[in-house]
């Protein structure tokens, strides 16, 4: 799968073969789940178009298609055929500009809508007073809620119109039917009151309760469209990290360039207290730089040259120069922009209830109000067309679908981008599912546990000082290839020790090293070699084996036909892996590390990491088959590494997690990577993952419950508890005299159902942070 960005008037194809690309688009109008089939079967149904997704709560629809099939005309023509509006390709300039401008237009047209219920509710109470104009109260009202119901009214219009045309229904239909209908009523009532239709009865017209429903489902859309501003706000702060300009030295000179003008191997000048405009190498200068927009980690990290720098990072104390890598869209920053975008626009497999709900769910609404209609009208007091009206009214405004269509998304929007802030990258919301079910989290030892290269643990003299044996060996080793001989030589290096020059510099092979240093022959490896040479270990063997029962390899140096000493060398545990294990523990997970390392050297470090079970001597091809048997016996499991022999236990574990430290293999078949290479972070993960799963539960179960509970009292199901004793007074605000929900009341309750549920995922943000997550 290749996953491209296009512009909007760009025919989309492309020269990679048959592989499938993407394309997504930002669609407008789409309210409720019903909206997420419609605009999906739309799509897919356009020639070329292999499948589509849809995101409610970021709004956007990404379509998978055949290359050369198809274009981003034929993709508008069928979105704003199902009744939608096109609001472009993702990527393309002005998209935040189109939503700030949605958000305007909601707010006029609430604020208007609003602004006349109350007039008509104020006229209406003071009729004695009204009832003396020209025309009549009644006209006065029909000419203040005719804007507001064709006007302001006019989406749900367009949006049912939309769906009638594919031969469906969303939850435009159910705010057009219903305040039609209240408007219907009362634009006949204004001009017939006086004939045979309204004779025999008291008529009044419902002008109030059409405005008021209108006004109150587009402040419910504003108020949501808010929120979910705030819950996709995470990924748009990183877009905006990204620096416009950058400061480029060419030809003996220094140009400020646009960014896009910027190339692989350009000189970047990178000034105190400026953004790191691209992925880059130090060349030149020493400064610390603010890396926790990528990686969580708030402490500055130390660059000095060949150091790696990341677009859109913050320099702090120095200036420096980096020669440019990545740029543009294949930046560090773009990437993870990409990947958490991809994210959010997939589905998680409990979103499919929902899904499945909504396909049924505004054609049975509309069934229900049309049963309502006739049994109140047959059964109901008098006038019982007017209660008959009103009530099919009310259960078709307090239907919402919209909170069943943003119970998953909204909360797969805030998780992911949570995590991205925390440097957990999520591949899509399915892996975000799984991983709250995780019981066991498997580790691979070296490059996971541990740094994955060799440290200098001991040094053990004999006759001399530690950091002049550390030289000698250094100096012996400096000619050394092998990964002990360059980790003793760092070690030194870093130690600032006067290393000497070498001569007659010869390599044992597996064994060690013999040269000669200040005119003594000087051996550095192991004993058996020193042996060979005719020296022996100077009583240092029994601190050698114990060094070697550490998992720790010992290479002894002799000078002069003695030996001096020994250098103990491992692979050292990652810093903060401990903390990660215990906290994956607190967690209630069991931990088991694999390792192809021998017993003994497994068995120290998964002492020193606090874990209980370990594998060791595993072949490379065997550790998926670890994995295979932990799920046999029932368990979900998390597979964590970060080598390419990984990569098969990665993608055989439920969820694969990989370390960015590590290679593009295992990467591409993880479904989290820990960004900062941190382990610390896979408890975060594993936590936000169990977070975000209890929001989307609490989401569907109050969406669920909302329609449970209140449709029953929409269709007037209280009548009889009220019928005789009357409603008390206190509730006849909501009831009326006979027990039946207002209607405006009950475009106020849908309107307050959407908003909670985005509300209920905003609290993710803070609820993870609280809880070490």
């Amino acid at each position: 799968m290749v996953s491209r960005e296009f512009g909007a008037g760009e025919p989309i194809s492309t020269q990679t073969g048959t592989e499938n690309e993407r394309v997504s688009l930002v669609v407008g109008g789409m309210t409720c789940a019903s909206c997420i089939r419609h605009v999906e079967d739309a799509l897919g149904n356009t020639a070329g178009v292999v499948s589509a997704s849809v995101n409610l709560a970021s709004g956007r629809a990404t379509v998978e298609f055949v290359p050369g099939t198809t274009t981003v005309s034929n993709l508008q023509h069928a979105v704003e055929d199902a009744g939608y509006s096109f609001e472009g390709v993702a990527g393309d300039e002005g998209r935040g500009a189109a939503g700030a401008e949605e958000q305007q237009g909601l707010k006029r047209k609430f604020v208007f809508s609003l602004l006349v219920a109350g007039t008509i509710m104020a006229l209406m109470a003071a009729s004695p007073i009204t009832s003396t104009l020209p025309l009549g109260m009644d006209f006065l009202l029909f000419l203040l809620a005719t804007p507001v119901q064709f006007w302001a009214g006019r989406q749900f219009y367009v949006g049912a119109w939309g769906a009638l045309k594919h031969r469906t229904s969303t939850m435009n239909t159910l705010i057009a039917v219903g305040t039609t209908v209240a408007y219907a009523y009362s634009v006949a009532v204004t001009f017939f009151r006086d004939t045979p239709l309204f004779s025999g009865h008291e008529a009044a017209t419902y002008f109030d309760t059409s405005t008021a429903i209108i006004g109150l489902v587009l402040l419910g859309r504003y108020l949501e469209a808010r929120a979910k501003e705030k819950a996709s706000g995470a990924i748009r702060s990183l877009l905006v990290l990204q620096p416009r300009t950058a400061i480029v030295q060419r030809n003996g000179g220094e140009w400020e360039l646009p960014i896009e003008q910027v190339h692989p191997g350009d000189l970047v000048l990178v000034r105190p207290g400026q953004k790191v405009p691209v992925d880059g190498e130090v060349v030149k200068g020493v400064s610390w730089v603010d890396e926790s927009m990528l990686t969580g980690e708030s402490a500055p990290v130390e660059k000095t040259a060949g150091s790696q720098v990341f677009g859109g990072t913050v320099n702090t104390t120095g200036g420096f120069t980096c020669r440019a890598t990545r740029t543009g869209r294949d930046s560090t920053l773009s990437q993870i922009v990409r990947l958490v975008e991809e994210a959010q626009a997939s589905k998680a497999p409990i979103q499919r209830l929902a899904d499945l709900v909504a396909a049924y769910f505004v054609p049975t609404v509309i069934g229900v109000s049309i049963v309502v209609f006739i049994s109140w009208f047959v059964l109901g007091p008098e006038p019982s067309y007017v209660y008959a009206i009103l009530t099919a009214v009310a259960v078709l405004i307090i239907a919402c679908p919209c909170a069943l269509g943003l119970a998953t998304p909204t909360a797969i929007m805030v998780g992911t981008a949570k995590g991205a802030e925390r440097g957990i990258l999520i591949r899509n919301a399915e892996s975000l599912e799984r991983a709250h079910s995780v019981q066991v989290v498997v580790m691979d030892k070296t490059g996971t546990l541990t740094l994955g290269k060799p440290t200098v643990t001991d040094v053990v003299a004999a006759g001399m000082d530690e950091d002049e044996l550390l030289a000698l060996a250094a100096s012996v080793e400096r000619s050394s290839e092998h990964p002990v001989g360059q980790a003793i030589l760092s070690t030194a290096q870093e130690k600032g020790l006067s290393i000497s020059e070498a001569h007659e510099f010869r390599s044992v092979t597996g064994r060690g090293v013999r040269a000669k240093v200040g005119g003594e022959v000087v051996v550095a490896g192991s004993q058996s070699l020193l042996e060979d040479e005719g020296v022996y270990g100077n009583g240092l063997h029994e601190r050698a084996e114990a060094l070697r029962s550490e998992g720790k390899t010992v290479t002894f140096i002799a000078s002069g036909g003695k030996v001096v000493g020994m250098v103990a060398v491992a692979d050292t545990l990652r810093p903060g892996a401990r903390q990660a294990v215990d906290s994956l523990q607190d967690l209630g997970l069991d931990v088991t590390m694999l390792t192809g390392d021998n017993r003994s050297s497994a068995a120290a470090i998964a002492q020193d990491a606090g874990i209980e079970r370990f594998v060791a001597e595993v072949r490379p091809g065997d550790k998926a088959n670890h994995i295979k048997a932990l799920q046999g016996a029932g368990q979900t499991v998390a597979m964590v590494g970060d080598g390419i022999n990984d990569a098969p236990a990665l993608a055989q574990a439920n969820v694969g997690i990989a370390m960015d430290t590590g290679t593009d293999v295992a990467a591409e078949a993880a479904d989290m990577m820990l960004v900062r290479g941190d382990l610390r972070s896979l408890a975060e993960g594993i936590a936000l993952s169990r977070a975000t799963m209890r929001t989307i539960r609490q989401n569907l179960f109050w969406a669920f419950a909302y329609n449970v509970l209140l449709i029953p009292v929409a269709a007037g199901v209280l009548y009889p508890v009220f019928a005789v004793s009357g409603v008390p007074d206190v509730l006849r605000p909501v009831f009326g005299e006979f027990g039946f929900l207002n209607p405006v009341l009950a475009a106020g309750a849908m309107a307050i159902s959407s908003v909670t549920v985005v509300a209920n995922s905003l609290r993710l943000r803070g609820l993870v942070d609280r809880r070490g997550a």
